[in-house]
């Protein structure tokens, strides 16, 4: 059974998907912020790490599940665990250092050490101040129960009856594809990682690489007019499409006759030595025809797992609070891609979508300045229009999966919102006990 009210109020107040209406309260009130870290982030997957930041065995990655801490680990037969970054004594965190290689985790708090399997293998003074009772196989840390990697991309689950991830992807999966399986090497991350905090709601961030096409004609004018100033507050000449998924993933994309260089190969103002755009465009030919027409392409795996194709930036919007996210940002690359060629994607994505990018600080900026409105009591009782093609989907094209649409459009907006809406209705169990129920 569904709950009608959410937060005490309806829940059709919240969102109402047939006239395309969003109360703004979703995106400031801590009530429903802290329903969605149950509902939607509790038994949501999650992306943790790529499998390359990962290789060895005990090599580890800390990174977080929503406002939860969470170490993935390289086993010793090559699985991946992910378990909570939390010490089972008084709760500090295990591991305190982004990334590294270890035998053990210990606590710096009592010392308690854990395996990197997550087990409890030491307690100091165990038997003079635990007794004989005390079992430490009952004490290692929480595991994620639900661990699963597509095309090198590690997500995880703390619903241990959540469908499996290639069936929540579903048609979803086609248009990641354009990003993951460009060519046979597969692809790895470059360039470290970026984290930078922006002060306003997650969904904010996750909408927008689900959906909006529209703002780019206008936001990021100065940035076209800098770098190809022919294009300053235009549309772009290429078909575009959008695809909305029923598990609240979208992609916009435009759609180019054959590999376009121009509109595939990211511009940084100037060309890095040896690198040859042909020859990255008859790699990804040859081995991905079907989606070799997606050009540039951004992207949002529901809930908040992000990229913008072209440029190849990843990213986590990772909440901290219904009023701030924090950034974590990576570029990936073919992994047999030249050297050249891995420079040039790292210097394009460091110049535009990095915390001080051109186009990063646009798109901070307006999430920045929307929060800020919402402050005002009147502000957040005046509904939002999320009606940009509605009534005109087409709802398919032959070409491509899924429910497709004309790229100005907020139909994946509006499905972004509406599975929000639905697990934000779902009570845990319910929710769980439906997908043991439907043998998912």
């Amino acid at each position: 059974m569904l709950d009608d009210l959410i937060c005490g109020r309806a829940a059709s107040e919240l969102f109402d998907g047939d006239a395309g209406v969003i109360n703004p309260t979703i995106y400031a009130d801590r009530r429903i912020y802290e329903q969605e870290l149950e509902r939607v982030f509790a038994r949501s997957w999650l992306f943790i790490a790529h499998e390359k930041h990962i290789p060895k065995t005990g090599d580890f990655f800390a990174t977080y599940m929503a406002e939860d801490p969470v170490v993935v680990v390289r086993q010793k037969d090559g699985s991946v665990r992910v378990f909570l970054n939390q010490c089972r004594h008084r709760g500090m965190k295990l591991c305190r250092v982004d990334r590294g290689n270890a035998r053990a985790f210990t606590c710096s708090y009592h010392a308690w050490a854990y395996g990197i399997d997550g087990s409890l293998v030491n307690v100091p003074l165990e038997k003079e101040s635990f007794g004989p009772d005390f079992r430490k196989a009952d004490w290692g840390a929480r595991q994620v129960p639900r661990v699963e990697s597509y095309k090198g991309l590690i997500f995880a689950n703390w619903d241990d009856t959540a469908m499996p991830l290639r069936q929540h992807l579903g048609e979803a999966a086609y248009y990641l594809d354009a990003l993951l399986d460009r060519s046979p090497g597969g692809t790895e991350p470059i360039g470290g990682l970026f984290k930078w905090v922006i002060p306003c709601n997650w969904k904010f961030a996750a909408e927008q690489f689900a959906s909006d096409m529209y703002h780019a004609t206008f936001s990021h004018m100065s940035a076209v007019a800098a770098t190809t100033p022919e294009r300053a507050g235009k549309p772009s000449p290429l078909p575009g499409r959008q695809f909305r998924s029923p598990r609240g993933h979208g992609t916009g994309f435009y759609v180019s006759p054959g590999f376009d260089s121009e509109w595939r190969v990211p511009q940084t103002g100037h060309a890095v030595p040896g690198y040859d755009a042909a020859a990255v465009a008859a790699r990804h030919e040859a081995h991905n025809p079907s989606r070799n027409a997606i050009a540039t392409q951004h992207m949002t795996v529901f809930p908040n797992f992000s990229f913008f194709a072209g440029v190849n930036t990843c990213r986590v919007w990772h909440p901290r609070g219904p009023g701030e996210i924090e950034v974590w940002a990576f570029c990936l690359v073919d992994a047999d891609a030249t050297a050249a060629e891995k420079e040039q994607l790292r210097q394009a994505a460091l110049r535009t979508f990095s915390p001080a990018g051109t186009f990063e600080q646009d798109d901070g900026e307006n999430w920045v300045e929307i929060q800020r409105v919402l402050r005002g009591f009147e502000a957040r009782r005046t509904p939002m229009n999320a009606q940009m093609g509605r009534g005109r989907e087409f709802g398919s094209d032959p070409t491509y999966p899924g429910s497709v649409n004309n790229a100005y459009n907020e139909d994946a907006a509006r499905g972004l919102y509406a599975y929000w809406l639905e697990m934000m209705r779902t009570p845990v169990r319910a929710q769980n006990q439906g997908q043991a129920d439907a043998g998912e």
